[in-house]
């Protein structure tokens, strides 16, 4: 009897022992093991620090790439305008000679609302320059303008910026020669023969002898300044018989 009772009293703690190991194992099913619980959360966080530090290497770099992006654009905006001026200039010296050619003035491009008058060249001071006629005020930008062509006098007058196409005004000296090529007539060699600074309201000229033409080269004055004034520079040329 006693031994009997002794196994059934072990059966029934096997018995305990399981069903405790079953419902440790259920709560791990439902909840998770503490100790696993514990692990999950360490890794989690680690797991966001990496990829912090993944994120953050990318902002220095978008700021470069914005600084490049910006540096590319200003870079490219400095080179339009000489880039522009000197394509113009091409395509003007084309338009010269073909206008030359044909007798007639030829656009040097087609939307242009100028087109080649002249040319005039200072050979002891390498001058070349176009000269356009004075179609429009936009005429000055891409080199002197024809703005009066006073053939019953005799007169003719060309105007340019002090800083660009008429800046070599400066060096011209009484008795430089300058040759003067007019589409449609004859070229011209002249002579320079003096010079004045006049108020732009109050130039004049007299008519000059038909057989002793005369040119006036005008810009802005005086010299070495963007600011604006009254003031104008005028070289006279005279032609040589």
């Amino acid at each position: 009897m006693g031994g009997r009772a002794g196994a059934t009293q072990r059966a029934d703690g096997r018995a305990g022992a399981k069903e405790r190991a079953d419902g440790r194992a259920g709560a791990g099913k439902k909840g998770g093991h503490p100790t696993a619980r514990a692990h999950a959360c360490p890794n989690a966080r680690l797991n966001a620090r990496l990829n912090a530090h993944a994120v953050r290497p990318l902002a220095p770099l978008m700021i470069i790439a914005a600084l490049l992006l910006c540096g590319a654009a200003l870079t490219a905006k400095a080179l339009y305008i000489p880039v522009k001026a000197e394509l113009a200039q091409i395509l003007l010296e084309r338009a010269f000679d073909q206008s030359l050619a044909r007798g007639r003035p030829i656009k040097p491009w087609s939307w242009a609302d100028t087109a080649p008058a002249a040319r005039v060249r200072v050979p002891r001071l390498g001058v070349s320059e176009i000269v356009l006629d004075a179609g429009s005020g936009e005429a000055m930008a891409f080199g002197p303008a024809q703005v009066r062509d006073d053939r019953a006098n005799a007169v003719t007058i060309l105007s340019a910026h002090r800083d660009t196409h008429f800046a070599f005004i400066r060096d011209l000296a009484v008795g430089d020669e300058i040759v003067f090529e007019p589409i449609g007539r004859a070229p011209m060699r002249l002579r320079v023969i003096g010079f004045e600074t006049v108020r732009w309201d109050q130039f004049s000229y007299t008519a000059a002898d038909p057989n002793r033409a005369r040119i006036a080269l005008a810009t802005c004055w005086p010299f070495g300044t963007h600011r604006p004034g009254p003031l104008r520079r005028v070289a006279w040329a005279e032609a040589i018989p």
